[in-house]
């Protein structure tokens, strides 16, 4: 059975990839994203590129922090089958800098993507998450029961804000609510400010690479196809569900570094500087409960993954060279 979804934040890096799969298997997406400069702007424009005259798809440029310009989806379009949100100012290091504009988007922006759910009946609610949410002294791997009470920056702080106010309309109003968090995603077309994209570009273009600590910090990788497919398998109804997603695949910096420097033939020039205060030394998902709520495993090891980008990064090099990765 077709349905309808609205998908936030859609010319983000896993919610475009999230739509791109709704609408091979049929459904109708309509996407919103306001487009904005948290990173270099071309790479949104690329995704939605991919995403735009495609049959069944219908793109809105809003902000859904702004309710005013979020009240009109009640009435412009078909009834959604399901909310999921996925626009969000991500980035721990930002949030230092600017955490009105996190508090903005993934709390106000939460709030009123709830308020559109509960005013036009939407029975299905997703809302992508933070391995950022566990803090600096989780369990590894983690699991969903760690304590999610101490939260380093204002990223994760805004973050659980959002969880909270998911669980307050499900209670009072039924919502069925699956929230997702996401561990560290990478692969074609990913964010430029995180470290597969930068470290790709980097050593391709012989740029000096910037290594944050010593690199023996590590982080579970999961592939962008395997995340976005098990976004897609929580919208299976589970009434308020916190699932992890990703992290399965663990490795340091140094160990991942060695590794596109071998995919990509060249070494890379590397600058070591001192570990910046909001960034966890480890992160490592428990994702039982995924594969036990949801079916979902992942299927993409880490070198395919790594590869694929690499690949993809030189299809697209005439651009992708000149993307900003601050």
């Amino acid at each position: 059975m077709f349905k309808n979804y609205l998908v936030t934040g859609v010319a983000g890096f896993i919610a475009s990839r999230i739509a791109e799969m709704l609408l091979d298997a049929g459904h109708t997406v309509v996407g919103v994203d306001n487009l904005n400069d948290a990173y270099d702007v071309r790479m949104k424009e690329y995704r939605l590129k991919q995403l735009q005259g495609r049959d069944g798809f219908e793109f809105q440029r809003l902000d859904i922090g702004d309710w005013s310009a979020v009240e009109p989806l009640t009435f412009n379009f078909q009834p959604f089958d399901a909310v999921i949100n996925l626009a969000a100012r991500a980035g721990v290091r930002a949030s230092v800098e600017d955490p009105w504009v996190y508090v903005d988007t993934n709390m106000t922006g939460t709030l009123n993507l709830l308020e559109l759910c509960k005013r036009t009946r939407v029975p299905k609610f997703i809302l992508a998450s933070t391995s950022s949410i566990y803090g600096g002294e989780a369990p590894l791997p983690t699991p969903e029961t760690a304590s999610s009470d101490l939260p380093l920056q204002a990223y994760a702080a805004s973050k659980k804000g959002a969880e909270a106010m998911a669980h307050a309309y499900h209670y009072l109003n039924g919502l069925d609510v699956s929230i997702v968090r996401y561990f560290t995603v990478y692969g074609p077309a990913g964010r430029p400010d995180m470290s597969m994209f930068r470290f790709a570009k980097w050593i391709s273009e012989g740029i000096p690479l910037r290594v944050n600590g010593d690199g023996e910090q590590s982080r579970g990788f999961t592939y962008v196809d395997d995340i976005a497919r098990g976004t897609i398998q929580a919208l299976k109804p589970v009434g308020y569900e916190i699932i992890n997603l990703g992290g399965h695949e663990n490795i340091t910096i140094n160990a991942l570094i060695a590794i596109m420097e071998e995919m990509i033939g060249r070494k890379a020039q590397i600058t070591y500087h001192p570990l910046h205060p909001a960034d966890a030394l480890a992160n490592r998902a428990d994702v039982s409960k995924a594969g036990q709520l949801l079916g979902w495993e992942p299927q993409v090891s880490l070198r395919d993954g790594i590869a694929r980008l690499i690949e993809w990064y030189n299809e697209n090099r005439e651009w992708t060279r000149e993307i900003n990765t601050d």
